[in-house]
């Protein structure tokens, strides 16, 4: 199975008590795949996986992998600040029927590269499944190298990297490092999607394709076709939409954001659910004017 295209780290719908509405999960399911994804990623970031419970994140990729029913690859978030505790977690979605595992960097306390390869080395024996790596120093307080990046796609199972860094130079060298090898690096930064299809990469996991899947959709399929005019202008097209995220934390603006295109997922979990008046009228007005503008 090839790691490619765009796949949208899905949010998790929730009623206004924050218990998961798993009926408008599959509807969302259901939505982005007639958006044309190329995959399904539960509990991602946009997932809100820092705050939902084992139990949760089990009942949440069992529902997902039984709407989806095998029309695009089920990837699934299982790192945690431990090693065993990954492994735990990897098994548990092994069992559930994910088909890809993302495995983000161990957080909080600082990792040594020696350790993060051997915390990957370790999952990636201990679970037999496809494993794509998960760079977001931001939120860990940890940066892979591209170094260490090359040591681990040496690995069997270990088969992509996803970079959410936000350093396109630190996402080039990801590709330079690993090519020539069944790798594939992945953008989770929206932005630069296009800019890692043009320099080797194989897509992004897309936050903003919870809002407008057949946008982001449109900048790989359009790069695919050999159309860059029209993929940089679906790329050029979220710009107005991430200006938004200057409001509050990304996922809780794209939760409100599909809340307000008319699907009820809800809020995000306290404390990670306030957005300004402000805020909210200006995704508001943002919205409308892309839908004129066709996007959806």
């Amino acid at each position: 199975m090839e790691i490619k295209g765009i796949i949208p780290p899905i949010i998790t719908p929730m009623f206004e008590d924050e218990s998961v509405n798993y009926d408008e999960l599959r509807n969302q399911v259901r939505r982005q795949i007639d958006g044309g994804v190329h995959g399904i990623f539960c509990f991602g970031t946009n997932g809100e996986c820092y705050i939902l419970s084992d139990d949760e994140k089990q009942k949440i990729l069992e529902t997902v992998v039984d709407e989806v029913k095998g029309r695009v690859p089920v990837y699934a978030g299982t790192g945690s600040v431990g090693t065993k505790d990954t492994i735990r977690l990897s098994l548990m979605a092994k069992e559930a029927g994910a088909d890809v595992l993302s495995i983000i960097c161990p957080y909080f306390a600082a990792a040594s590269q020696d350790e993060i390869f051997a915390h990957y080395k370790a999952v990636a024996e201990a679970v037999p499944m496809p494993i794509v790596i998960y760079n977001i120093p931001a939120r860990t307080g940890n940066s892979i190298a591209p170094g260490t990046i090359a040591k681990l796609s040496a690995i069997d199972n270990v088969v992509g990297a996803k970079d959410s860094s936000g350093n396109f130079d630190n996402m080039l060298q990801y590709i330079e490092q690993t090519a020539g090898k069944d790798f594939s690096i992945l953008s989770g930064n929206d932005s630069l999607i296009l800019w890692n299809l043009l320099a080797g990469g194989k897509g992004g996991i897309a936050g903003c394709a919870n809002i407008y899947p057949k946008t982001l959709v449109g900048v790989y399929e359009s790069f695919m076709k050999g159309d860059l005019v029209k993929a940089k202008e679906y790329q050029d097209s979220i710009r107005a939409l991430r200006n938004n995220f200057k409001y509050g934390n990304p996922n809780t603006i794209v939760k409100k954001a599909v809340n307000l295109l008319g699907y009820p997922v809800g809020p995000c979990r306290a404390p990670f659910n306030f957005i300004s008046e402000e805020g909210i009228a200006a995704i508001k007005k943002t919205l409308e004017a892309d839908t004129a503008r066709g996007m959806r």
